[in-house]
């Protein structure tokens, strides 16, 4: 059956930090970053003998974490179908954060199953989930992966895409520009809008190359990626840019919604606008512009 896809509330993930929740330091330090989103990392950043430490430091940290500022809050857990998932679930109603990031989900019973368990424990209001996509399998069931989210009734709010986990399995080569992985990325963007999800590139290995990390930056935003996931604190900049508004698109923005706001224009699905033709789609696409502009600057307030 075709859909006409619905947009969620629009919300700011520019750039999505991941700290390992072993790294007291980096918890601490965590909250005086000028990221849009922290993911506390109970996976792959923490070695299994680990596992049960990095639960209690986490559950410490956000025993005395100031919840008002700007920072939405999530938490990636282990897969569930090993030693750690369900302990990592556990602390995660500990915690309460914003949102659940799942690791290696493959089908659409991963999302479910967490959903479930979470409503199960009395946490219907509680986390959203987020879900990590890295595997071949996932790859090939992302629209039915994508339909459990909140366009459906669902909890899940966004894809990640895990290109190093994707290019482990498959053996697909890691290049400059991402030439081979490119259609592959393009299809996560597609299922993720298909159903009203927000959807973040993957990392950037090498965070002492500024230049590499523009470039992909960039190549993630006219992808139509919502921001970038980042390992490193000195990315953050350069992924808030990339992802951000500029002037010039929010001065484009503003005068796209007052030439169809303008009494003169009043009804028409389509004005001219310095010497093209501008429709009602682009003033829909200019409203998010611009409340996505309102919300950085909110972001700037609170921090």
């Amino acid at each position: 059956m075709n859909r006409t896809p619905h947009h969620h509330p629009l919300a700011l993930r520019r750039s999505v930090l991941s700290v390992p929740a072993i790294n007291t330091r980096a918890l601490a330090k965590s909250a005086t970053l000028d990221c849009d989103t922290i993911i506390f990392d109970l996976e792959d950043s923490v070695l299994p003998e680990k596992k049960a430490e990095a639960r209690a430091a986490l559950v410490a940290h956000f025993q005395g974490l100031d919840r008002s500022g700007a920072h939405e809050y999530v938490i990636r857990i282990n897969p569930l179908d090993g030693p750690d998932g369900a302990l990592d679930l556990e602390a995660v109603l500990d915690c309460m954060p914003d949102a659940v990031l799942l690791s290696k989900v493959s089908t659409p019973q991963d999302v479910l199953t967490v959903a479930d368990w979470l409503s199960e424990a009395g946490a219907d209001e509680g986390p959203r989930l987020w879900a990590m996509v890295e595997t071949a399998a996932g790859l090939l069931n992302l629209a039915e992966i994508a339909e459990t989210g909140r366009t459906h009734g669902g909890r899940l709010d966004c894809f990640v895409v895990g290109l190093n986990d994707l290019r482990k399995e498959t053996g697909i080569a890691d290049i400059p520009g991402r030439p081979f992985l490119v259609p592959l990325l393009l299809q996560v963007v597609v299922a993720a809008r298909a159903s009203g999800l927000d959807v973040i590139d993957a990392v950037f290995n090498d965070f002492s190359d500024t230049d590499g990390l523009e470039a992909e930056a960039r190549q993630g935003r006219q992808m139509g990626f919502d921001g970038k996931m980042l390992i490193h604190p000195t990315q953050i900049a350069i992924a808030n840019e990339a992802f951000g508004v500029t002037e010039a698109e929010a001065a484009e923005a503003l005068a796209i919604v007052a030439a169809f706001d303008a009494p003169e224009n009043a009804g028409k699905a389509v004005v001219e606008l310095a010497g093209r033709m501008v429709e009602k789609l682009h003033a829909e696409q200019a409203g998010r512009v611009l409340a996505k502009a309102d919300l950085i600057n909110e972001r700037k307030k609170k921090a």
